[in-house]
């Protein structure tokens, strides 16, 4: 099958495919006379792997280790565990970063008044202007979080 019908029976796009044959992902496809790509039912059973471990989060280079391990039946099954195990320990530690930015968004948005007014707070807090100042680490530190200063009373001009 054509790359049009590989990307359509994988669900990874032609653009895709042609991406995970550059970067030595997949190994380039077959060639016809005419130099077409040629995949088989082997190419779009990989294709659909990638797509799954992408969907999961897993990055190329990830999937490069779960390919191999893939294809190497004599495997152990603990290095794909391994594998696992760190890859969840990375989407934990990103889960608790966007928490934490979400805490920092959410108590500066608590300081603006969403109204026809043209001071705002979350800018000036983001751009330390007015005496506002807002804290917000996005790596490294185990509590990230945003400090506000209001530069005006509340409700009055």
């Amino acid at each position: 099958m054509n790359i049009g019908q590989a990307a359509r029976a994988s669900g990874v796009s032609a653009k895709m495919i042609r991406h995970y044959e550059a970067t030595g992902l997949i190994p380039e496809a077959a060639r016809s006379y005419s130099g077409y790509r040629h995949y088989d039912e082997r190419d779009i059973h990989t294709l659909r792997f990638i797509r799954r471990a992408r969907t999961a989060g897993f990055s190329t280079a990830q999937i490069k280790q779960l390919l191999s391990l893939w294809h190497d039946r004599q495997r152990p099954a603990r290095e794909v565990k391994q594998l696992a195990a760190a890859h969840l320990a990375e989407l934990k530690e990103r889960i608790s970063e966007l928490e934490s930015m979400a805490q920092a968004v959410s108590q500066l948005m608590t300081h603006c008044h969403g109204d026809d007014r043209p001071e705002c707070p979350i800018l000036a807090s983001l751009a330390g202007e007015d005496g506002a100042q807002a804290v917000i680490e996005t790596r490294g530190a185990s509590r990230p979080r945003a400090r506000v200063r209001r530069s005006m009373p509340r409700g009055g001009q």
